[in-house]
């Protein structure tokens, strides 16, 4: 087992064209973001611009969350509102337009991957899948297998799990929770 604490104030700022993304983690390592060969991409962006248009990813399925206010969204031409902290789920080809400024968290899923799931957890958690994924609201201590980890807000936790051990995880406080298996 690997895990990797990714704190938000390591992650480097490219310029998107609704304002700045920070990626957390792309996976696997040797992936390239602009070839689009990445089996999952984790990132947090600011959106700065009103109306913004999100770039598409063929072949991707995509979580959004906004971290600090609602989000008022377009997808294919249908207008939706998401709450702050609200998953939003779409498919990464899908025509997006974003009317609200604000910071969001993102994961990016390839299609060749069948089960993904990303929710809100607080307490405990019991797997045993390939990946799992934490993303801290706020200051959290995760605890995996009794050893613990201090996440300030907006750190993101990897467990890289191959084996499928079983894992025992606590959160002191909500965090997003996202498990992949392959």
């Amino acid at each position: 087992m690997n895990i990797h604490l990714l704190p938000k104030k390591d992650s480097k700022a490219s310029i998107w064209s609704g304002g700045l993304t920070y990626e957390y983690m792309i996976y696997p390592e040797t992936a390239n973001y602009t070839n689009r060969d990445f089996t999952f991409r984790i990132s947090s962006a600011t959106i700065e611009e009103v109306p913004s248009v999100f770039t598409k990813f063929k072949g991707y399925h995509r979580y959004l969350v906004m971290l600090d206010n609602s989000l008022y969204i377009e997808v294919n031409k249908e207008k939706k509102v998401h709450e702050k902290y609200e998953i939003m789920e779409f498919n990464s080809d899908d025509e997006v337009t974003s009317y609200t400024k604000g910071i969001d968290f993102n994961w990016m899923v390839s299609e060749k991957i069948s089960h993904h799931k990303l929710e809100i957890t607080n307490g405990y958690q019991n797997c045993n899948v390939p990946v799992i994924i934490l993303f801290s609201f706020d200051t959290t201590v995760i605890k995996i297998n009794e050893k613990s980890y201090d996440l300030e807000p907006h750190d993101l936790l990897v467990i890289e799990n191959p084996e499928k051990e079983n894992i025992m995880l606590h959160f002191s406080n909500e965090c997003l929770f996202g498990i992949l298996d392959f």
